[in-house]
């Protein structure tokens, strides 16, 4: 379980915002190099920081990612974004920018509905 206190809803509907806005384009300031989901959003923990000195344990999108993958490099790029268990790392090396932008936001669309909905149902039972 992460240490961060951010609410993973307002993260996620952040996220989705960030990503239909155009978010991931090439970067005015590095436009040679690519950017990379989560990772180059204000999400990250480590945002615009090379070192990343906060451990990717402590980002509540570590409790998204399944335990074997928990100890890759970037976590956040192995959570599951669909029914055929394809990811970020995955999808980077067989899809273009525009499908994999598409996956994340069908992902991020269905994880809000699903948090939406089972808080929902928890406070109807409160």
């Amino acid at each position: 379980m992460s240490n961060d206190k951010r609410d993973i809803l307002d993260v996620l509907k952040f996220e989705l915002n960030f990503l239909e806005q155009g978010g991931y384009g090439r970067s005015v300031r590095t436009p040679w190099k690519p950017t990379s989901i989560f990772q180059d959003s204000l999400s990250c923990i480590n945002f615009n920081d090379p070192k990343r000195p906060l451990p990717c344990s402590d980002c509540l999108f570590s409790d998204l990612v399944p335990a074997p993958a928990q100890a890759e490099d970037v976590p956040c790029h192995h959570i599951p974004l669909n029914a055929d268990g394809e990811t970020v790392d995955s999808m980077e090396r067989q899809c273009n920018q525009t499908e994999l932008e598409e996956a994340v936001k069908n992902w991020l669309r269905d994880a809000i509905a699903h948090i939406e909905a089972e808080r929902a149902k928890a406070g109807k039972h409160s």
